[in-house]
């Protein structure tokens, strides 16, 4: 299903097909990441892996996830190059949302770009599970990139979540307090750059109080 442009979801691409993908619906990536990371978890288990080394791998997974969406939002998001497509560069890749952060439509990846990214990233990590082959059995790659998916998962509904809904938890509260910050404070446009948690803020003195 395409959603056409509205008045709250404005065009972006002149084609009415590419524009159509341009946006979706926060309710694809559970749909997408949810089968994918118990299928993940489960071929780790059928692997041989225990139960706490599951869960071990999996958090592990989910804090290297942690730090690749700071990093990532502090660098490739926030880069202009300059060039003379580097503006329409970081408007697509970022821009569009700073300039309509209250579309709904647009806060979540499309999957065919998350899917390619996480190909991407799996083989990098299956790559290294073979060559650390001979000292570590390579079967954590499994459980390790779940949770990696989960985190993500949990990086782009929790986006959704402070754009659009009224946390009424300490910690909801906290999230959105910190994103809306780097949204609309100009004091913060380089700071606060952690959606799911403040963690590496902390760690990398960009959180400022």
């Amino acid at each position: 299903m395409l959603y056409k442009a509205t008045p709250e979801s404005p065009r972006m691409f002149e084609n009415d097909f590419i524009d159509g993908f341009s946006r979706i619906p926060a309710w694809v990536v559970p749909a997408i990441y949810v089968p994918a990371v118990t299928a993940f978890v489960a071929v780790g288990a059928w692997s041989g892996v225990g139960p706490l080394a599951l869960a071990a791998q999996l958090a592990v997974g989910w804090l290297v996830w942690t730090l690749m969406e700071y990093w990532l939002h502090r660098t490739l998001f926030h880069w202009v190059p300059d060039t003379s497509w580097g503006e329409s560069f970081h408007f697509y890749l970022h821009g569009v949302h700073h300039t309509w952060h209250l579309d709904k439509l647009r806060l979540v990846m499309p999957p065919a770009v998350s899917i390619s990214l996480g190909i991407a990233f799996f083989s990098v990590a299956w790559g290294v599970a073979q060559a650390l082959a001979p000292w570590l059995d390579p079967t954590w790659v499994w459980a390790y990139f779940a949770g990696k998916m989960l985190g993500y998962m949990v990086y782009d509904l929790a986006h959704y979540y402070v754009h659009h809904f009224t946390p009424r938890t300490r910690v909801g509260k906290l999230l959105r307090k910190h994103h809306m910050a780097h949204h609309h404070n100009a004091r913060f446009h380089d700071r606060k750059y952690g959606v799911s948690t403040t963690l590496w803020d902390h760690v990398f003195g960009t959180y400022a109080a």
